[in-house]
């Protein structure tokens, strides 16, 4: 047995619901690694039932996992909106979220988050962003418009691979966005933050 199924026999079983969209994902798509999975799937839906937010805002919706995920640990008077930019992932995700147990409390919006967030007039409690990583920091700048003071961000991706301390990738766009987000809101005196090394790298932001 590794560390990684030690962990996995320890924490909330998945559901069997998300582990058939994990598997789908995997043999229907081709970065199926992107999806969350069973570990920070659970995690999500736990910050969610600890933050207890009205209104979640995700985006980089991919197959669904973290908004179903997250959309489970809400109480019944709370939603999540959630925008997928790529509309070739529509056909994939849309069955699956709409098929979900928790489809009520899930919108799921084909869009570009940083145009259309704003437009929703919502002020969030928590987001989680698992976007385009070169605009990292721009999506942090939007996000944090709209969300509550004392209210969270989720970021995800922030390790990287490790790649943001492979000087290999210096010149990738991609790790140049990470880089550029994480040291930015290690300096940003709004908020408070902490990197998880969860799987790529979770980063924890409370909202002064």
């Amino acid at each position: 047995m590794t560390l990684d199924d030690y962990i996995l026999a320890h924490t909330e079983p998945e559901p069997e619901y998300l582990y058939k969209l994990w598997r789908a994902t995997n043999i229907h798509t081709i970065h199926g690694r992107m999806a969350s999975g069973h570990l920070q799937g659970r995690l999500l839906k736990m910050l969610v039932q600890m933050i207890r937010p009205k209104n979640i805002l995700e985006i980089g919706t991919f197959s669904g996992y973290s908004a179903i995920s997250m959309a489970e640990g809400l109480d019944d008077d709370g939603h999540l909106y959630t925008f997928e930019i790529n509309d070739e992932m529509e056909d994939f995700t849309r069955p699956w979220i709409e098929g979900s147990e928790v489809a009520s409390k899930i919108s799921f919006i084909i869009g570009d988050a940083l145009k259309e967030a704003p437009k929703l007039g919502i002020e969030f409690d928590l987001a989680f962003m698992d976007g385009d990583k070169r605009t990292y920091r721009d999506c942090y700048e939007m996000v944090l418009s709209i969300l509550r003071p004392g209210g969270f961000i989720l970021a995800d991706n922030t390790l990287w691979d490790g790649h943001v301390i492979d000087h290999a990738y210096d010149k990738d766009h991609q790790t140049q966005g990470i880089e550029t987000f994480n040291d930015y809101i290690a300096q940003d005196a709004r908020v408070e933050q902490v990197i998880l090394p969860l799987r790529d790298g979770l980063t924890l932001i409370r909202k002064k």
